[in-house]
């Protein structure tokens, strides 16, 4: 076994030689194969080429080194054409802080039957006084970069399920194509991570609409990945078990807490009043440097207007919903 699999469980290796197309024996060939082709893009600056970064890309386009490359090339591209967003691309940068302490994103602790990491995301508590989307999406691309350094994840992946209720119209409008457009340059066609689902719940009508909007932008393998449940936590359950999710979505655990991912980035002990330093999470990949960096804190818990639900019922908070808002499990 290479050490490039150190930490990783039987099971897991086994999965990715099924799944992903993994070959232990000829892993350096392989990512070797993808470094040789960087010299083809000298407009573009690769900022990290180490084996465990571009094993990530390789996993994330099962192998296929052309591909994998591709990904890689336009995940510095999208770095280089979008420098404002990556300045400061740290969790103590005051947007993405503010972004992490309102919920963006929830980050569940345990994973769902298959291994992946579920992400939340609460679209309600967008409050546009206080975050741009900009500033969201960019504490988005940090809590992945984080979370992909985990091997296990670059092979199991990630759930996405994104709750609108509440979310209204006025904020709906916010979303513009340049801005959507840009959430999905940077998730689908520029980040190593293998989405095994978007769903949506309690979604109004004006949200089908923006779907529709963006449905051209998508790859036909990302639109079959999302489904629209409405308010029907049945449909979700089939998906992903209701002991991996929190009340809010019918499930077994305890209502999410604002607060659990912010405290993970931004450390345990933070205060308002009191801000420290904490060193934890290397924000690599904007420059080559593996030196560590210094995370502010500060606590706060984040009130949601969300009702916790009984499993297989979820309360239908949009009253201009209608019966084109019924759940799609399967979008092609």
């Amino acid at each position: 076994m290479t050490h490039l699999h150190a930490g990783l469980s039987p099971e897991t290796i086994e999965k990715a030689r099924l799944e992903l197309n993994e070959n232990p024996d000829v892993l350096h060939q392989d990512i070797q194969q993808v470094r040789d082709m960087i010299i083809t893009r000298p407009d573009i600056g690769f900022l990290r080429t180490d084996d465990a970064f571009i094993l990530r890309f390789l996993r994330a386009r099962k192998f296929h080194q052309t591909d994998a490359f591709r990904l890689l090339a336009q995940y510095f591209q999208y770095r280089q054409l979008n420098l404002d967003m990556f300045k400061n691309f740290k969790a103590d940068d005051p947007g993405i802080k503010r972004a992490l302490i309102d919920g963006f994103p929830g980050v569940l602790e345990n994973r769902d039957h298959c291994g992946r990491k579920i992400l939340l995301l609460f679209a309600a508590n967008w409050d546009q006084s206080r975050n741009s989307f900009v500033d969201i999406l960019r504490a988005i691309l940090l809590s992945l970069e984080v979370l992909i350094e985990d091997q296990e994840l670059q092979i199991n992946g990630f759930i996405l399920i994104i709750d609108w209720s509440n979310f209204s119209f006025k904020q709906a409008s916010k979303l513009t194509p340049s801005i959507l457009r840009l959430a999905i340059e940077g998730l689908q066609d520029s980040f190593p991570a293998r989405f095994g689902g978007v769903h949506f719940v309690n979604q109004p009508w004006y949200i089908h609409a923006l779907y529709t909007l963006i449905k051209p932008f998508l790859k036909d393998k990302t639109r079959k990945r999302i489904f629209l449940h409405g308010n029907n936590l049945n449909s979700l359950h089939q998906l992903i078990h209701p002991d991996c999710l929190p009340s809010e979505f019918g499930g077994t655990l305890p209502p999410y807490d604002m607060g659990t991912w912010a405290r993970t980035l931004l450390g345990p002990d933070y205060s308002d009043e009191n801000d420290y330093t904490h060193t934890s999470y290397n924000t690599m990949h904007v420059t080559h440097s593996s030196s560590t960096v210094e995370r502010e804190c500060s606590p706060k818990l984040m009130k949601r207007s969300q009702s916790v639900v009984e499993p297989g019922t979820l309360k239908h908070e949009e009253q201009h919903e209608n019966e084109n808002t019924q759940p799609l499990l399967a979008l092609d």
